[in-house]
C-alpha cells in the first residue's frame, strides 16, 4: 500500500502549535493522549459480544448484584464504565491536567497525588448514545477542554465543582469520535473544524477532512417526535411547518430524521446539513432539557459554531450559558444556521393565536 500523502492528527497539531511559538506543548499532549483513549475505546467496541462487553454493567455484592446506575439515574453499559476508565487513566498521568469530570462519575476526579498536575480540565461523555450499543448503531465519545482557573493553577490545589462551571465560549477545544463503519475523529482547536480517520494499518488518525462547513440551509430535521405532546408550541409549529412540506408555508419538503445518538445526528449534520432538537418541554417539569450541558451540548455546540453552524437552548445561544452544576440539563438545537435561528425567532415571537371557533374555521361564515 503507497505511504500516505495525509497529515495525521501529530502533526496537524503540530502546524496549529506553530501559529503559538511560546505554546509549551502540552495543550498537542492532551489531545493526543485524549486520540489514545479513543482509540482504546474503538477497539472494545469493535469486538462487541467478541469481547465479552456487551450489556448492563452490574454492582452489588453477593446475592445483591444489580445493574450500576449513574449519576444521571441511567444503567450504565459494561463498555459506558471501560470507556471511562480508558479516558481516566489515559489522561491522569502526563501532567497536563487539574482535573476531570465525566457523565459517569458523580464528582470531579482528582489527579491522583503520584502524577504532575497541569493547567487543564477535561470534561467528557466517555460513550455517548450506550443505549444502542446492543442493536449495532454507532456510538461515540464526546470531548471538551477548559482551562483551570488560575486559582487552582498556581496553587495546585484539588478541583472542586466551581472551576468546571465555565460557559462555552471558554472552551479551548472540543471534539467527538464516532465509532462506526470507521472511526473518525471531529476536533476543533478554535481555528474551524477537521476530521480525522482512523487508519487501521498504521493506527493513526489520518487528516481526511480538513475543512468541515454546516450547510447554512437544509431540508433535514431530527427530533423524537414521541414527545411530541410534551412540545412547548415554537417546537410544534416548526415541525407542523416542516411536517406541511411543499403546501405549507415552507413551500418545501423535509424529510425527518431520529437515531437516537447524539455523536451520529451531529456527525450527520456536520457532513451534510441539517437541525437537531432535543428541547426543552413538559414531560418531566423538574428538569429544563435532557442533554447534559458541559459534557454533551458545549463541545457539539462548540463543534457546530466553528463549522459555521449555530447552537441555542432556543432561547439563546448555547455557548453564552452559565453552567450552574456539573451534571446540569439543557434544551438543544443545533445545526444550518437558519434553521436555528428560525426556531430562536419562534421562541421569541408571541405565540400564533389558534381559533378553535367555527365561524373562523376554513368553511366559515366569513369566507369569501
Amino acid at each position: 500500500m503507497p505511504l500516505s500523502n495525509r497529515f495525521t492528527l501529530t502533526q496537524y497539531l503540530i502546524e496549529e502549535r506553530r501559529r503559538f511559538p511560546s505554546a509549551s506543548g502540552d495543550f498537542n499532549a492532551l489531545i493526543l493522549d485524549v486520540a489514545l483513549a479513543c482509540k482504546a475505546i474503538a477497539r472494545a467496541v469493535a469486538f462487541g459480544e467478541l469481547g465479552g462487553m456487551m450489556g448492563n454493567h452490574n454492582g452489588g455484592e453477593g446475592d445483591q448484584v444489580v445493574a450500576s446506575i449513574n449519576v444521571q439515574g441511567e444503567t450504565q453499559k459494561k463498555l459506558d464504565v471501560i470507556s471511562n476508565q480508558y479516558f481516566t487513566r489515559m489522561n491522569e498521568w502526563g501532567g497536563h491536567l487539574a482535573g476531570m469530570a465525566s457523565e459517569e462519575m458523580d464528582d470531579a476526579y482528582q489527579i491522583p497525588k503520584q502524577y504532575p498536575r497541569g493547567k487543564y480540565l477535561l470534561v467528557f461523555d466517555p460513550l455517548d448514545g450506550s443505549s444502542n450499543i446492543d442493536v449495532n448503531v454507532s456510538v461515540g465519545s464526546i470531548f471538551s477542554i477548559l482551562r483551570a482557573p488560575p486559582a487552582v493553577i498556581d496553587s495546585g490545589r484539588d478541583v472542586t465543582e466551581a472551576d468546571f462551571l465555565q460557559a462555552g465560549s471558554q472552551q479551548m477545544a472540543a471534539g467527538y469520535a464516532l465509532y462506526g463503519p470507521t472511526t473518525m475523529l471531529i476536533l476543533s482547536v478554535g481555528n474551524g473544524v477537521v476530521g480525522f480517520t482512523l487508519d487501521p494499518n498504521l493506527g493513526e488518525f489520518m487528516l481526511t477532512h480538513p475543512s468541515l462547513r454546516v450547510p447554512v440551509d437544509t431540508q433535514e430535521f431530527a427530533i423524537n417526535a414521541s414527545n411530541s405532546r410534551f412540545w412547548e408550541p415554537p417546537i410544534t409549529r416548526y415541525v407542523n411547518e416542516c411536517m406541511a412540506g411543499k403546501t405549507g408555508p415552507r413551500g418545501k419538503d423535509f424529510n425527518m430524521r431520529w437515531i437516537a445518538s447524539m455523536v451520529a445526528e451531529a456527525h450527520r449534520i456536520l457532513m451534510r446539513g441539517g437541525v437537531f432538537m432535543y428541547p426543552r418541554d413538559s414531560k418531566d417539569p423538574s428538569k429544563t432539557g435532557r442533554l447534559r450541558l458541559l459534557y454533551e451540548a458545549n463541545p457539539i455546540g462548540f463543534i457546530m459554531e466553528q463549522a459555521g453552524g449555530r447552537a441555542s437552548t432556543g432561547r439563546q445561544p448555547m455557548l453564552g450559558v452559565q453552567p450552574a452544576s456539573l451534571h446540569q440539563r439543557i434544551g438543544l438545537v443545533f445545526g444550518s444556521k437558519n434553521e436555528v435561528e428560525r426556531i430562536e425567532r419562534y421562541h421569541a415571537e408571541p405565540a400564533p393565536l389558534e381559533l378553535d371557533n367555527p365561524l373562523f374555521a376554513e368553511r366559515s361564515l366569513f369566507r369569501v
